[in-house]
């Protein structure tokens, strides 16, 4: 047998496939698995945005109906205005890019000293890194609380400053290696071609490793700023002060003070920006999602 025949094996045969019984049920399977896709994956955000514009008693009395008594615009206003929307926003803005640049430093600049510099003692450390990746956040929850309070070498307390958030979310073991196996996967010819023409360490990571990286960087950018705006427990923990609290924060604290109607308009609000977020990086991340075929040559 031929290993082309082997190949084109599958459940159905082509012979099967060219039957119009089987073409039909196939096509029928086919949309009904893309209905059942897009109902479970967009049915609860579309009721969501249905449900922000309207009004309360008609969400609880007819949840799935379209705007029986008409559309409520100023959920959204309201919304944006009295739970101060906007500050929040902001706020989790602040918190999401200064998480994406603090992991995005670290897991580059380690990723670059344990597959590029590689010292004597790099086995040491990344099997130090993977060892972390085994402990339970919740364990180190109350350490890491106690250093944020009283900070090594400092006099000050870092809580309800953003660099509460920001340093732990910097020490991201599961990026590190997922950079780590990327710089192992680069030519090791190019380096030793900049080395030779008298780059030195930095300047081998700025313009020789990072430009082959962008793939990584994409992925490690988002998975970076997803994190940071669905955190809830470490922000409510170290940012007490409800002037400088993220979205994911703010919005369940004014859940029981808020009409169903607004409330659920503040949820429509938040959820802009990560939806936002993938369809503009959808490219970059579903292209290197597998992390292969980023270097040609």
């Amino acid at each position: 047998m031929k290993v082309d025949d082997l190949a084109e094996r599958s459940i159905i045969s082509a012979s099967e496939r060219r039957r119009p019984g089987t073409r039909l049920g196939m096509r029928l399977v086919h949309v009904f698995l893309f209905a059942t896709l897009v109902v479970a994956g967009l049915g609860p955000i579309l009721w969501l945005m249905k449900a922000a514009i309207t009004p309360s008693q008609d969400t609880i009395t007819a949840p799935f109906a379209l705007w029986p008594n008409g559309v409520d615009w100023e959920n959204l206003s309201t919304a944006w205005t009295d739970i101060h929307i906007d500050q929040f926003f902001f706020n989790t803005i602040v918190i999401a890019v200064g998480a994406w640049f603090t992991q995005l430093l670290v897991a580059t600049t380690a990723g670059y000293a344990l597959s590029v510099l590689r010292p004597k003692y790099a086995p040491i450390l990344g099997g130090l890194v993977l060892a972390t990746l085994f402990i339970p956040g919740i364990v180190l929850l109350v350490p890491l609380y106690l250093t944020i309070v009283r900070p090594p070498l400092l006099e000050v307390s870092l809580l309800n400053n953003y660099l509460a958030v920001w340093l732990p979310m910097a020490a991201n073991a599961f990026n590190i290696l997922l950079v780590k196996r990327f710089f192992d996967s680069l030519p090791r010819e190019v380096f030793e071609a900049a080395k030779t023409d008298g780059a030195g360490s930095f300047r081998l990571f700025w313009s020789i490793v990072l430009p082959m990286s962008k793939p990584i960087l994409g992925v490690v950018s988002v998975f970076a700023i997803i994190a940071a705006w669905k955190d809830y427990l470490w922000p409510k923990l170290v940012l007490p002060d409800p002037g400088v609290q993220p979205l994911s924060v703010r919005l369940p604290d004014v859940a029981s003070q808020t009409e169903l109607d607004v409330f659920l308009a503040a949820l429509a609000i938040a959820t802009l920006i990560p939806i936002a977020m993938f369809l503009l990086f959808q490219s970059v991340f579903l292209r290197s999602a597998g992390l292969g075929g980023a270097v040609k040559g």
